[in-house]
């Protein structure tokens, strides 16, 4: 029979191997890391759901019109094609072009699913295009740049191979790559060591104001005043990252970049889910889109926003 004294210290002897316990828990539960996305495993449903209608003809048009008339002025200026780089390109349809127009282009993603498919979509323009691709993370993409190079100085291959391989470049396009980074903030450095002194990036991000504004035409307050909602990314193409552009802003401001031309993408098309009028003539709807994707306020309410921006000559 135990006593009143037995029973107590075996009451107390339960409370600190309880308390081992929680306290074990606590320490070796696994903390949730953030990773850089791949679509790899959705490449079918990411084409089809970007660029599978109207909305992903809008954000052609929109890049096509900023990126063409930027490039086509640079070219002239320094009397030669351009050396593009594509990070996280995807499907890569205006790298593919801007090499379709005899420019020499780098094009790199995570994803060989996204690339096979840029690939394919490359062949039927022309296989011969002026295209090298890689499949890497960002962060590996220098030192395979700087292997290629030296392969191909060893196999003494031509020299235009060999430059484009080490060289850097003169426009970097980086098109919803910052809201699916574990450190968004971190490729501002690759960019820096990447980019030629007279070079410009091309930077197309989510916009997390039209979110908000969206889901609040929409009557979602609920989903506005849920902290802590988060879509599901197993197939979701909503970045629960997503970057600001006042971030994007000070970041270039921090590595001493300057803003040529802020763009909004989708500025009305994705707010007006009854479709009346000239919102029945897709061609109408992309004219209004390109009208009103540099005038303010329209272009702070894109769904996507694009800055295009050069190095600061102080800076270099």
């Amino acid at each position: 029979m135990q006593t009143s004294r037995q029973n107590t210290e075996k009451r107390d002897n339960q409370s600190i191997d309880s308390t081992k316990q929680t306290t074990y828990q606590a320490v070796t539960q696994p903390k949730v890391t953030r990773s850089d996305r791949s679509f790899d495993a959705i490449a079918d449903h990411f084409e089809k759901k970007v660029y599978g209608g109207l909305k992903g003809e809008i954000r052609l048009a929109v890049l096509r019109r900023d990126i063409f008339e930027y490039s086509a002025q640079m070219s002239k200026s320094l009397g030669r094609p351009l050396r593009i780089l594509d990070v996280g390109a995807g499907l890569a349809q205006i790298a593919i072009e801007l090499a379709a127009q005899g420019h020499s282009v780098v094009i790199n993603d995570i994803s060989v699913n996204m690339l096979e498919k840029a690939k394919a979509s490359a062949a039927l323009i022309d296989e011969d295009l002026d295209i090298t691709w890689y499949v890497c993370p960002y962060q590996a993409l220098a030192d395979k740049l700087i292997e290629d190079n030296l392969t191909k100085d060893h196999e003494q291959k031509s020299t235009d191979n060999a430059v484009k391989a080490s060289a850097k470049f003169d426009l970097i396009m980086s098109h919803a790559l910052l809201e699916w980074l574990a450190e968004p903030a971190m490729v501002m450095d690759f960019f820096d060591r990447q980019l030629a002194d007279h070079g410009a990036l091309s930077l197309c991000f989510y916009n997390p104001a039209s979110f908000d504004y969206r889901n609040l035409i929409m009557g979602n307050f609920n989903l506005l005043d849920n902290t802590g909602y988060q879509a599901d990314n197993k197939k979701s193409l909503t970045p629960n990252h997503p970057v600001a552009k006042e971030e994007v802003e000070s970041w270039l401001a921090a590595h001493h970049y300057h803003i040529v031309r802020t763009s909004g993408l989708r500025v009305f098309h994705d707010y007006a889910p009854l479709k009346r009028g000239g919102h029945n003539d897709p061609d109408a709807v992309i004219r209004m889109e390109l009208r009103y994707s540099q005038q303010e306020p329209y272009k702070w309410l894109g769904r996507y926003l694009h800055i295009m921006a050069t190095r600061q000559a102080d800076s270099l």
